[in-house]
């Protein structure tokens, strides 16, 4: 499996043909900010300034899935689950899916909200509903990526929008990255979505590679 992320945080996943290694690839908000790695054994292909400090942007989405596909895989949610959206979810800058304050949102819809279309009310929704604000869920992730490894990864929100103290690494990203494989086979697969469909309404996914890639 070839899992990767574009400079601009976009998330992609394909399936590798024949003998070819298995590559894991992280390009963390600056094209000179990047790693590639082994994805089975780890090993650094490849590395430029992969332990400079860059602002996530909206990888910061692959840890609030990360913390989704935990409350998935331990059963405090399902796939129908219905989340509320706050009012201060629905205030969030774009993208976005237009979520309403007041309504609910499925589980399932506000994961495929953040893999296609980067919504950043969606991840804000899915924050709220597991630790009461995004603020608390913030620290939750940042706690979780140290016990992943990612030592110098700050979380600060769910959705990458601007904050100034927000910030991680390619390593840090890779390692998320490869986490999400291992942990969460079931849940990974979501990442090739290409489309899906909300209230009517046909979302496609923002990564133009998806389909358009051999292999």
């Amino acid at each position: 499996m070839l899992w990767g992320t574009s400079p601009l945080g976009r998330l992609q996943a394909r399936t590798a043909k024949g003998a070819v290694a298995a590559l894991l690839v992280a390009a963390v908000a600056a094209p000179k900010s990047a790693i590639v790695v082994d994805a089975k054994t780890g090993k650094v292909l490849y590395a430029q300034d992969a332990d400079a400090l860059r602002h996530p942007a909206s990888l910061t989405k692959m840890m609030t899935l990360y913390m989704l596909f935990g409350a998935l895989d331990s059963g405090k949610l399902s796939m129908d689950s219905r989340l509320k959206v706050s009012a201060f979810a629905s205030r969030q800058s774009p993208t976005k899916l237009g979520l309403k304050p007041g309504s609910t949102i499925a589980v399932r819809d506000a994961m495929l909200g953040l893999i296609t279309r980067s919504a950043n009310d969606a991840a804000v929704v899915i924050a709220e509903n597991l630790a009461g604000s995004e603020t608390a869920f913030a620290q939750r992730m940042t706690t979780t990526a140290r016990s992943l490894g990612m030592s110098r990864t700050t979380f600060r929100n769910a959705s990458g929008l601007p904050n100034g103290d927000q910030w991680t690494t390619a390593r840090d990203m890779v390692t998320l990255g490869r986490a999400l494989q291992a942990h969460y086979p079931t849940y990974y697969r979501y990442f090739s979505t290409k489309s899906f469909v909300y209230n009517g309404r046909v979302i496609g996914n923002h990564n133009k590679l998806l389909g358009r890639v051999p292999g």
